[in-house]
């Protein structure tokens, strides 16, 4: 099922909808003014005080460009021959050409070198392996290959950022390496994801690193982001930002409501690998909805939330959803910022189940059940992302807000980055009460700033900003002299 156009068959009514309608009337109802009280202010005029109301990002020329060529039959076609290799678990055999984890690895390494034919000699691929030895849901030692297609970037090539799908799969045995276990939605849809972005950027040069991956070894615990994660940690990469694609192939729901325009983005408020020290300064000063995921996050929306994409971005303030987890954990291990892409609504008939018809209902992940339009959709929010960060400047280094001294204004020190086309800096601040940023103030090519604001009122955060206009993520600001 799917199409890519707006129209469609009306959706029927549920309980999902109801209370989402009945939140909305409720909402509504609340900004009635009422007799004798003045009437609110307009929901996006945000505080008084310094700076000018925050505005998202709009797409330039290029990046609409870019996001049209995205392609639903394509995306389809990924999806349906992954889907052919019968099982791709982890565990299944990697020698066979036509079936199992070794055969998609291969279909897989073939088309991204594909596309790198196309970059110049930007992009190169790789067959990244290790010999995983035995440990939970490995059994025996096994070995464990992702399929890696790096960008490189033309002006800032050790800032990168960092694109995953899981091309395993699995049935609802996580050992059984046998059964037919198509993965069309879990995560076939992720690795066409992956591959459409890497096909598209192949050909277009970017300032910043662009790695596209598909990993192995998610459905037993996240073994190959694990690996890719710890060798590029070793590598010394400056990894800004990492997004896995997983689980959002379908936009229907297990009560058969539709919601083929959100996506979900999971980012964690405290950070995973946060130190004792690091908890400390954040219990004293606030930041739990500061972290640099949730930076990322707030990106995210401000650039891949428009009419380009035909998107809404709904971020969940949560690392994951209960009892799961996917391959954007290894690098938030790592102390990078990183978030999950996954489907509005699950329907966990078509996931981790065996194929079978049972009671009349189909079972498994089938690509019968995706939504290839939904999916292109989701490929566009992800390349609005990717392409905004690669062609920005870095998130500022060494953001410090000053607090040696007790006075009612505030302080930000940064250091300044080092990109030919950096054109200066931006402060954002918001009330501690909200959740995006709502001011902004243009300071110039600077790497300190006082603004007539009590820091301990309001949140901080500074921005770079490049002669095309493009912004970074914020930085927040810690504590120092």
């Amino acid at each position: 099922m799917g199409s890519d156009d707006i129209g469609g068959p009306p959706t029927r009514p549920t309980r999902r909808t109801f209370l989402s309608a009945s939140a909305a009337t409720a909402a509504t109802a609340a900004t009635v003014a009422l007799p004798g009280l003045a009437a609110p202010a307009a929901a996006d005029a945000g505080p008084a005080g310094p700076g000018r109301a925050a505005h998202p990002q709009r797409p330039d020329r290029e990046l609409r460009e870019l996001l049209r060529q995205v392609d639903p039959r394509r995306i389809e076609a990924i999806v349906r021959r992954l889907a052919a290799f019968g099982t791709r678990h982890t565990l299944s055999d990697q020698d066979d050409p036509e079936r199992g984890i070794g055969a998609a690895r291969d279909w897989i390494h073939a088309r991204l070198q594909e596309y790198a034919a196309t970059s110049g000699g930007r992009m190169t691929v790789e067959l990244q392996s290790y010999v995983q030895q035995p440990a939970s849901r490995i059994p025996t030692a096994t070995r464990i290959t992702n399929v890696v297609a790096t960008l490189r970037g033309g002006t800032s090539p050790n800032r990168t950022y960092v694109v995953t799908g899981h091309y395993d799969s699995r049935v609802t045995d996580v050992m059984d390496a046998v059964s037919d276990a198509p993965g069309a939605d879990d995560d076939a849809s992720g690795v066409a994801v992956v591959l459409e972005l890497a096909r598209l950027m192949a050909s277009r040069p970017t300032a910043a690193t662009i790695v596209f991956a598909a990993v192995a070894a998610e459905e037993q615990g996240l073994y190959g982001s694990a690996y890719l994660a710890a060798q590029l940690k070793a590598a010394g990469v400056d990894v800004q930002g990492m997004f896995s694609d997983d689980i959002m192939g379908s936009s229907t729901a297990d009560d058969g409501a539709r919601d083929p325009y959100t996506v979900r983005l999971f980012a964690e408020g405290v950070p995973t690998a946060e130190t004792p020290a690091e908890a400390t300064t954040r219990q004293s000063v606030g930041g739990e909805n500061d972290s640099p995921s949730r930076q990322l996050a707030r990106f995210v929306r401000d650039v891949a939330d428009n009419d380009a994409t035909g998107m809404r971005v709904r971020v969940i303030y949560r690392r994951d959803r209960y009892l799961r987890g996917s391959d954007h954990i290894s690098f938030l291990r790592e102390g990078w910022p990183a978030a999950r892409f996954t489907e509005p609504n699950e329907d966990f008939a078509h996931q981790h189940q065996d194929v079978r018809v049972q009671d009349g209902k189909q079972f498994g992940d089938l690509p019968e059940f995706c939504d290839f339009g939904y999916i292109a959709r989701v490929a566009r929010v992800n390349g609005a992302a990717l392409w905004s960060l690669a062609q920005a400047p870095g998130t500022p280094k060494g953001a410090i807000i000053v607090t040696t001294d007790l006075t009612n204004n505030t302080t930000l020190r940064w250091q300044r980055g080092d990109e030919p086309d950096l054109a200066g800096y931006e402060v954002v601040w918001r009330e501690t009460t909200a959740a995006e940023w709502q001011r902004v103030i243009g300071v110039g090519d600077v790497t300190e700033v006082s603004i007539d604001l009590s820091k301990d009122n309001v949140f901080f955060g500074i921005r770079a900003v490049n002669r095309a206009g493009l912004r970074s993520p914020a930085a927040f600001p810690r504590p120092g002299a």
